[in-house]
């Protein structure tokens, strides 16, 4: 178990409200990133400081139940959990949430297209809601259906990217739109990003690239090798991965062998025209080509042709490390320019 401690002199000047809202130290969200987010993740970024997230999308609530408990029995800090209601079986999704809820999750993050009816069930259950999303009229739809903060994620993001615009420019945009706390995702893993991201207007960062290459991110080691090694040039915006999704989901991936067959066209792919082509197993599930499955520690097969993910940022990722480190050293890194930012303009 953790305990917290007393906030230094020096850490005030990255305390913003968001930080009261959700009780975390540091604003350093962890994103959910389905099946990678893990307790052992979570738990060490929440540890740290940060906000940890647990992933689990489309899980079957014995699974999110048994991970919340983990989580608990590795820390004492705040978390949160991760759904998304657009791509996921309604009754199913009703199950997932309602075991967060008996649970007394205290924070849930929401993706995708905004669901008020998801956020009204979480508000009354006196949960808090943050909600992830890729535009300013999404970003004022989940403030007017209850959402006490917003995500906003630029297209340089990882994963499932649901806008079209880079963070420099949306973040700005919503944050000056807004009333609520705006978090900004999307190229964000180092001090210095956690700084630009509060002169934009944001009041903390939301990091997915820079967690799935730690020790216990529950990624396969193929896939953390592999964003260890990719250069910020060498991802890839498509629809191509289209099973499992909503229509018309794009993501950002690692580029491989897979994504070269793609050739030209990135775009215009659908679900019922993919073929059913299993190429690896979790359990006795199979895994789809050009299905939303990322290689995880559970998975065997043919893990090289599955979706990759990584945003932009995954250049600046240089080795796998212990997640409570890279807390740390963005935390580290932000107060040392900040200060050095304030010594500058105090000898103007």
């Amino acid at each position: 178990m953790s305990h917290s401690r007393a906030i230094s002199q020096d850490e005030v000047a990255l305390r913003t409200p968001l930080c009261d809202l959700i009780s975390c130290r540091y604003p350093i969200l962890q994103a959910g990133m389905g099946g990678v987010a893990r307790s052992e993740l979570a738990a060490a970024v929440s540890t740290a400081g940060g906000f940890g997230c647990l992933g689990m999308v489309r899980e079957p609530p014995e699974l999110i139940a048994r991970e919340i408990a983990s989580v608990r029995s590795r820390t004492d800090r705040p978390f949160s959990v991760n759904l998304i209601p657009a791509a996921t079986d309604p009754v199913l999704f009703e199950e997932e949430l309602a075991v967060c809820l008996d649970a007394k999750v205290r924070a849930m993050i929401f993706f995708w297209d905004v669901v008020p009816e998801a956020i009204e069930t979480a508000k009354r259950a006196g949960c808090r809601v943050l909600y992830q999303v890729g535009s300013l009229a999404a970003a004022r739809a989940a403030e007017a259906a209850g959402a006490d903060a917003v995500i906003v994620q630029g297209v340089e993001a990882g994963g499932h990217v649901h806008g079209s615009v880079s963070s420099l420019v949306l973040l700005p945009q919503v944050a000056g739109a807004l009333r609520i706390p705006v978090v900004g995702s999307g190229g964000f893993s180092s001090g210095a990003s956690l700084v630009a991201a509060l002169a934009l207007g944001a009041q903390g960062i939301h990091c997915g690239t820079a967690f799935l290459a730690t020790q216990e991110s529950f990624a396969h080691d193929l896939h953390k090798r592999r964003v260890v090694a990719a250069s910020c040039e060498e991802t890839i915006h498509t629809d191509a991965f289209a099973i499992n999704w909503p229509p018309n989901s794009p993501v950002r991936v690692i580029a491989s062998d897979l994504t070269e067959t793609l050739g030209e066209r990135l775009f215009g792919y659908k679900v019922e025209d993919l073929p059913r082509e299993a190429i690896a197993m979790e359990d006795h599930r199979p895994i789809y080509l050009f299905s939303t499955d990322s290689p995880l520690q559970s998975m065997s097969g043919d893990l090289e042709r599955l979706a990759m993910f990584a945003g932009q940022v995954v250049g600046r990722i240089e080795k796998i490390e212990p997640a409570g480190e890279i807390v740390a050293a963005i935390a580290r890194d932000a107060l040392a320019i900040l200060s050095d930012l304030a010594r500058r303009g105090a000898n103007a």
